[in-house]
């Protein structure tokens, strides 16, 4: 009986953790500095995607992202600066946006099965994260700007990689030092 009223007090605490990554997740995109050659704009959502997947682990990282997304189609204006409805998932954002769902899901795979405390496999962990997000960003910006690989790379990437680090650095030393 005792483990079944653990196990229970323990989904509802991640449950109530996912929302509130989703919650983060909103305020990030507020945070928004313009990139002048990109459509695509540097937020804090990268930051809370991390670790979301690394302190959540798989299935309730994920679902913090899901919850995010959904809000967001539903109207609120969860996305960055403020913009919600389906159309942004089929706009210049939207492969970063599903980008952020599968990125948490192989990051708290990683974790959940190596684990979490050690910064550099979190940071390794998070890499991967990283490498989904812009895979899927530069995809989508590819299809929708009608641009060439090298093109894509250059306005969806390269401008944002030292901001990136910066944030898997800080969300790798967050999440080994704070357990959910």
């Amino acid at each position: 009986m005792n483990d079944k009223v653990y196990s229970h007090n323990s989904n509802i605490r991640k449950m109530v953790f996912a929302s509130l990554f989703a919650a983060m997740m909103a305020v990030g995109a507020y945070i928004k500095i313009p990139v002048p050659i990109s459509p695509v704009p540097i937020t804090l959502q990268v930051l809370f995607v991390l670790m979301a997947g690394a302190m959540l682990g798989a299935r309730w990282g994920t679902i913090s992202v899901i919850v995010y997304l959904f809000l967001g189609i539903a109207g609120l204006p969860v996305f960055s600066g403020g913009s919600s409805g389906l159309g942004v998932l089929f706009g210049p954002t939207g492969g970063y946006l599903v980008g952020f769902m599968f990125a948490a899901l192989i990051i708290g795979v990683l974790c959940d099965r190596y684990g979490r405390e050690k910064v550099h496999f979190n940071a390794l962990f998070m890499l991967a994260g990283l490498f989904v997000i812009y895979l899927f960003g530069i995809l989508q910006l590819m299809n929708v700007a009608s641009l060439t690989l090298p093109e894509a790379v250059a306005i969806g990437l390269l401008s944002y990689i030292p901001g990136a680090i910066l944030k898997l650095l800080v969300a790798a030393i967050i999440a080994s030092r704070y357990s959910i």
